[in-house]
């Protein structure tokens, strides 16, 4: 499922705004469909003109009801509907905001749900990096000395590039609870940290523009350093 909303707060109509040449949809689409892991591709949104994009990518189109296309609707009833009409054993959200994620990577996350044998899996993003909430440390200690970024256990932020879900146990979740997009065995899977650029705002879709077509022009630069290293010895440079 590739998920869109034609409504969007920050970035207005975000999901069809070209990014280099081609709408933010197209890249999830594409991706889904390079990744050679998915039985279907169903274009999962509220508005018609999803469908033409749809059709233009060859995959299908489902026009969810209005009601869920408000701001306010929660992703789980958006996913309990899809279920509901499109019955799967597994079913993945494949996010359109994650331009720049890869059929590859969305083949490591899938590979990923099965070998762990999850129901519910997401995207993050891994940082080693002194993280507070509210004020209190999450994941150092505040009264020993400061710890090195490098030994701190990584703080794991959502990316929801692609979230996975077994449809049995969320169906089962939801309908208990009216939720579920945690629901029975949850796992997390770190993307690139081109893949967690999420667009949201104008300045993400600047910044991901940027990306784009600086990689276009020039092939990945190795690692170079100023001359004053001449002299330096390996030893001390490790």
């Amino acid at each position: 499922m590739v998920p869109g909303r034609i409504g969007s707060t920050r970035l207005k109509m975000k999901n069809l705004v070209l990014l280099n040449g081609k709408p933010l949809m197209s890249y999830a689409i594409e991706a889904a469909k390079a990744s050679h892991v998915f039985d279907r591709v169903i274009v999962n949104a509220d508005h018609t003109a999803f469908g033409q994009l749809a059709a233009r990518h060859g995959v299908e189109f489902y026009l969810r009801p209005a009601e869920l296309g408000s701001s306010t609707t929660k992703s789980d009833s958006v996913i309990h509907d899809f279920m509901v009409k499109h019955p799967a054993d597994v079913v993945a959200w494949v996010n359109p905001i994650s331009p720049l994620q890869t059929g590859e990577e969305i083949r490591a996350v899938v590979k990923s749900f099965f070998e762990q044998e999850l129901d519910s899996l997401i995207t993050v993003r891994e940082e080693r990096v002194h993280c507070a909430l509210q004020g209190v440390p999450v994941n150092f200690d505040a009264t020993t000395p400061f710890a090195q970024t490098q030994d701190l256990p990584p703080v794991q932020l959502f990316v929801y590039s692609v979230m996975m879900w077994r449809t049995a146990t969320f169906m089962r979740a939801f309908e208990a609870h009216g939720y579920a997009l945690l629901s029975g065995k949850v796992g997390f899977f770190p993307v690139s940290k081109r893949t967690a650029l999420i667009i949201k705002t104008p300045e993400d879709l600047q910044i991901a523009e940027a990306l784009l077509q600086g990689a276009s022009r020039h092939a990945p630069a190795a690692v170079r350093y100023d001359p004053c290293v001449q002299g330096i010895p390996n030893e001390v440079a490790r």
